[in-house]
């Protein structure tokens, strides 16, 4: 399919003035006439908030500041870049790092220097055409309608292009492990399958095994995808997710670590290997982790605090106070009013002191602590909220230590492994069945607010029903039964009435939350027909 690039806004990304100039000119060749050049990865993330681009093409070896798999992850985390924009990567290098580094960013294609303006012209095209035609479904993805999504990938199927097939059908089957209906995801991998060994359609039969909870079963598919394929990244991250939810995270760590030294690039991939090795007291991992992480996000979106004070905390479990000094003031010269880094900062300092013996010092880290947590309380990543209740507890301060830990469980009572992480904390610090006793008095309150909740559905109060539940999400924003139940009454009371527009969009939009929170697919996909339904008949 062709396309028209004198309608297109087109973004260059190239620190070498004569390849920019050679690229404009390749381009302007082509009809190309909105051309934006940006000499860096930080003029290119200026450029993309300014304007949206309908194409970048960005150098990956940028020799100042973000290199371009930088650029891709934070236009992506920002979301400046628009559904039907191409990003295609460019790069002189074929080494294994940057392969699999673009393998990771998924770059909508990538080109390798010296390349001729046909072959330029070659992947537009080819990038053009499969966003083109994917746009429906793509459209929905990004706004969270991942049911709207399938259907449109069920009415392209039907069409039988032979060129798109495979694509739709591997589209087709994440949709479906994504919304939780692992049976359907299943029947496509096998038949798949049956026709042709495809590593994508394995590794999903190993997801959809640990989806079900089949552990020991994923990990063998996963570690046999690792034995035929050595660099398939996204096997080693589900093994490692299998392992960590068996408890295994000596082997988590392992098969991490495989990953990292693959494809080092990856900072999402050095942080995870950070905080599990970090867990599991490997230190010598744990430091060399934590110290890559920081490296990478200094030019990355994904650079945080945390890294700097789980860096910290290594140091101080290996009795290096001042090594964790010079850390601690790392972290405060790169990180400016971020409440995060100042509450971590707070943290450090109190840990610090203690590890160093000054009781007067501690002390007034630790009042730090207690007025940022004041300040800021719920703004702070649950992680580091966990880490303050411990410091509290440690500090004699049990009620506020309490106060936290209520909250994080009430929040996250539907994530085994958080939940598991509390549990440890308050096991190793605060004592056995301590955080026990809290879960289940919060699973009581849930239960009770369940039913009172439905007790005045029952008894038509709709509104009052509502009500109920509405002030129990903004207590525990992500918990299933709340979430579902609060779904049931909003479209009983859109059948009961004329429908309302702004209720069916309400309604859409704790579906779509339902989805990505991990509510199964066999509670939500009735709720789902009844709303297109419902839809069908006010706009048919």
């Amino acid at each position: 399919m062709a396309i028209n690039l004198a309608t297109q806004k087109i973004l260059v990304v190239e620190d070498q003035s004569i390849m920019r100039e050679t690229l404009k000119h390749i381009l302007g060749s082509f009809g190309a006439r909105f051309i934006i050049e940006a000499e860096s990865g930080i003029n290119a993330i200026t450029a993309m908030r300014i304007d949206k681009f309908d194409l970048v093409l960005c150098d990956y070896n940028l020799l100042r500041g973000k290199n371009g798999q930088q650029v891709l992850e934070e236009a992506r985390h920002l979301k400046l870049l628009p559904v039907n924009a191409i990003f295609i990567m460019v790069t002189c290098e074929q080494n294994q790092d940057m392969v699999l580094t673009a393998i990771d960013n998924k770059p909508d294609d990538y080109l390798i220097k010296p390349f001729n303006r046909q072959q330029l012209l070659s992947r537009i095209e080819r990038c053009y055409t499969r966003k083109k035609y994917l746009a429906n479904i793509e459209h929905e993805i990004d706004s969270g309608n991942l049911y709207q999504a399938i259907h449109h990938c069920k009415k392209l199927l039907q069409l039988d292009d032979k060129k798109m097939h495979l694509q739709l059908l591997k589209m087709y089957a994440d949709l479906t492990i994504k919304v939780g209906d692992f049976k359907a995801a299943e029947s496509i991998y096998q038949d798949i399958l049956q026709d042709r060994e495809l590593p994508w359609a394995r590794l999903g039969m190993g997801v959809v095994a640990f989806s079900l909870g089949y552990y020991d079963q994923a990990i063998k598919a996963f570690q046999e995808l690792i034995e035929q394929y050595p660099v398939m990244l996204e096997a080693y991250d589900w093994l490692v997710k299998a392992h960590e939810l068996l408890g295994n995270n000596e082997h988590a760590v392992s098969s991490l670590n495989s990953a990292v030294t693959l494809s080092p690039m990856s900072i999402l991939r050095q942080k995870k290997l950070a905080s599990l090795a970090d867990k599991t007291e490997n230190l010598p991992v744990a430091k060399k982790a934590y110290t890559a992480t920081i490296k990478l996000g200094k030019n990355s979106i994904h650079g945080s605090p945390g890294d700097y004070s789980g860096l910290a905390n290594v140091y101080l479990k290996s009795n290096a106070a001042n090594e964790a000094l010079k850390i601690l003031y790392e972290l405060n010269q790169q990180f400016h009013n971020d409440p995060e880094a100042k509450l971590r900062a707070a943290l450090l300092e109190t840990a610090i002191h203690q590890a160093k013996g000054n009781k007067e010092l501690t002390k007034q880290a630790y009042e730090k602590v207690f007025k940022l947590n004041e300040q800021f309380n719920k703004q702070t990543s649950r992680e580091l909220r966990l880490e303050m209740a411990k410091t509290f507890y440690l500090n004699g301060n049990t009620e506020t230590c309490d106060g936290i830990l209520n909250d994080l469980i009430k929040t996250n009572i539907d994530d085994k492994l958080f939940i598991r992480d509390i549990v440890a904390m308050c096991d190793a610090v605060i004592g056995p069945n301590h955080a026990e006793t809290l879960i289940q008095q919060i699973k009581k309150e849930l239960v009770d607010i369940n039913n009172k909740g439905v007790g005045l559905f029952q008894e038509g109060n709709i509104k009052g029903a509502l009500s109920i539940f509405e002030q129990a999400i903004t207590k525990m924003p992500d918990n299933h039964t709340i979430i579902l139940n609060m779904v049931k009454i909003i479209i009983h009371d859109i059948k009961s009435s004329n429908p309302d527009p702004d209720k069916i969009m309400t309604a859409q939009s704790y579906i779509n939350k339902a989805v990505k929170i991990g509510i199964p697919h066999n509670q939500i996909s009735g709720l789902q027909a009844e709303l297109d339904t419902i839809q069908y008949k006010t706009n048919p």
